[in-house]
């Protein structure tokens, strides 16, 4: 980094000061040209000389949350197909919800037994958390799907896999897809929180730029977090749309 930390005898904070500064009477002194000695929160210089440290903290959080939401929807099925019988449903909502009510550092820190300090960890610890938002959104969208719609399938010959496949999931949809939408921003802004173990992302950046007060770094990786949530958002909303037709047709 081209930038190093001190910190302020008189005031105890964190100050910036850049590799061809001086300080003096405990004033730095620097090239008015220079954002990045000035420690500004806006500055091209960091985006043009941390290019490769944001790309690779961009991947390691893109490849996480994929991992994470991907993961949690698989277990989330299952656990919403068993939920929709009467004796399950109260067992399965209840761990889920009661799983989702842990704090994050709590959650990794009963989970670092088990994995220890790698992004298995912080991939679990966000599959967990996502479990609560996609079972009851799968669920509800299949105790939404009509009665008379079921029998209407079991009058034209239809087992309860193809019922399910074919019918009782594509109405689901809209309703599931609402959920991963919601999990998928939750987990990127979760994500965060695993730089306390090595793998958080662009969190590693938002905490080391805070431990030195290194605001450019904060702010840009604050930035593109922002930026992943929306866009992802934004992709899943584009995909319900796409694989949903007849809500549009609803609507019109």
């Amino acid at each position: 980094m081209s930038a190093s930390s001190g910190r302020d005898a008189r005031t105890g904070h964190h100050n910036e000061t850049a590799p061809g500064t001086s300080r003096c009477n405990g004033e730095v002194t620097a090239p008015p040209d220079d954002c990045l000695a000035r420690n500004e929160w806006i500055c091209g210089e960091y985006l043009s000389t941390r290019r490769e440290i944001l790309q690779d903290a961009v991947v390691q959080h893109l490849q996480l949350t994929a991992a994470s939401v991907l993961i949690a929807l698989v277990v989330a099925l299952p656990l919403a197909l068993l939920a929709r019988r009467r004796w399950a449903a109260g067992p399965v909502l209840a761990v889920t919800t009661v799983l989702y009510t842990i704090p994050s550092l709590a959650m990794f820190s009963l989970l670092l037994p088990v994995y220890g300090l790698s992004a298995s960890l912080v991939v679990a610890g966000l599959v967990l958390y996502s479990l609560t938002l996609l079972v009851r959104n799968i669920l509800a969208g299949l105790r939404a799907v009509p009665e008379e719609t079921r029998q209407a399938a079991r009058g034209l010959g239809y087992g309860p896999i193809r019922l399910l496949l074919t019918v009782e999931l594509p109405l689901a949809l809209p309703a599931a897809m609402a959920g991963l939408r919601i999990a998928t921003v939750s987990a990127v802004s979760l994500l965060t929180v695993g730089a306390i173990v090595g793998f958080g992302g662009l969190g590693n950046l938002i905490y080391a730029g805070m431990n030195t007060y290194f605001k450019a770094q904060v702010l840009t990786a604050s930035v593109l977090c922002v930026v992943i949530a929306v866009a992802a958002d934004l992709l899943l909303l584009g995909v319900q749309r796409l694989i949903t037709p007849w809500t549009r047709a609803a609507r019109g």
